[in-house]
C-alpha cells in the first residue's frame, strides 16, 4: 500500500515569506517547522512557523508533482490560492493536530 502525501505552504507572522513543502506526515513536519528542528534551514531561518495552506493527496507521488507546479508559480498566484481556502491567513496548526 502506498502512502499518501501533503503538500503544504509556510509563512511567518508578517506574512512576507513563503515556503512551499511536501512531506508524507504533514503534523510531523509542521511540527519541526514550528520547533526548529532543522536550525540551518530556510524555514528556521526565516521563522516560517505558520502552515496557513496544505492539500493532501493518495500518493506522495501526486504530492510531489503538484509541489512543482506550485514552486514554479508568482507569488501573486499563491497568494490566489491561500485565499481561496483561507483569506485570513491563520496558521492551521490546531486544524492538522485533529486531522
Amino acid at each position: 500500500m502506498k502512502k499518501g502525501g501533503a503538500v503544504y505552504i509556510m509563512t511567518n507572522k508578517n506574512k512576507t515569506t513563503l515556503y512551499i513543502g511536501v512531506t508524507s506526515d504533514l503534523y510531523n513536519r509542521i511540527l519541526q517547522h514550528k520547533e526548529h528542528h532543522f536550525p540551518k534551514s530556510f524555514t528556521a531561518k526565516y521563522n516560517l512557523t505558520d502552515c496557513i495552506y496544505y492539500e493532501s493527496f493518495f500518493s506522495i507521488e501526486e504530492a510531489i508533482m503538484r509541489e512543482k507546479i506550485l514552486k514554479k508559480w508568482r507569488r501573486e498566484k499563491k497568494e490566489q490560492l491561500i485565499n481561496t481556502l483561507n483569506p485570513e491567513w491563520k496558521d492551521l496548526w490546531k486544524e492538522i493536530k485533529e486531522w
